[in-house]
C-alpha cells in the first residue's frame, strides 16, 4: 500500500500530471462545490519545489476560470428569475456589491462567500472582464500567501 501511494505521489509531482491535476482541482474548487484546492497546490510544491511558480500560476488560472464560470451562472440565473426575493440582508448585500462593483471580486478567494460572490457579480451584470481581473488578483495573492506560509511552517520535505 505504501509503495502504491509513493508511486502515485511521484506521478502527481511530474509536471505533465501534477499541473493538470492542480488546474482541475483549482477549477472545480472555485465553483459552488465545497472543495479546496490548497492541499493539491501545496502538495505538488512540496513534492516538486521546482514547480513553485508554474503551480501557483496554473492554480490561479484554474481558480479564476472557475470564478468566471460562476459569474456566467449568476448572469444566467438573473435572466431566468424576474427579481430578487427582497429580504433586508439580501438587499444590503446587493447594494454593497453594486457600490464596490467589480472590485468586490477581489474577495473571491474567501472561503464560503468567495465563490457565490462571483455568481452574484454575474447576477448583477457587473462587467465581466474587470470582475475576472479582480478575481485573478485575489486568487493569485491567496495562493502566494497560503503557499509561502505553509512552506515556512513545514520546511522539511515529505518522507513516506
Amino acid at each position: 500500500m505504501q509503495a502504491w501511494l509513493q508511486h502515485l505521489l511521484e506521478l502527481l509531482a511530474l509536471p505533465q500530471y501534477g499541473l493538470g491535476t492542480v488546474f482541475l482541482v483549482s477549477f472545480v474548487s472555485a465553483t459552488l462545490l465545497p472543495m479546496g484546492s490548497e492541499p493539491a497546490v501545496f502538495g505538488l510544491i512540496k513534492l516538486n519545489p521546482a514547480l513553485f511558480w508554474p503551480t501557483i500560476l496554473v492554480a490561479t488560472v484554474g481558480n479564476t476560470l472557475g470564478g468566471a464560470l460562476n459569474w456566467w451562472l449568476g448572469l444566467g440565473t438573473h435572466k431566468a428569475v424576474d427579481k430578487v426575493r427582497g429580504s433586508a440582508p439580501e438587499l444590503r448585500a446587493l447594494a454593497w456589491l453594486r457600490r464596490f462593483g467589480p472590485r468586490a471580486c477581489l474577495l473571491s478567494w474567501l472561503p464560503i462567500v468567495g465563490d457565490p460572490l462571483c455568481a452574484v457579480a454575474g447576477w448583477l451584470r457587473l462587467p465581466f472582464w474587470p470582475c475576472v481581473a479582480y478575481m485573478a488578483v485575489g486568487k493569485l495573492l491567496r495562493y502566494l500567501v497560503m503557499t509561502a506560509v505553509l512552506l515556512y511552517l513545514l520546511p522539511q520535505p515529505f518522507h513516506w
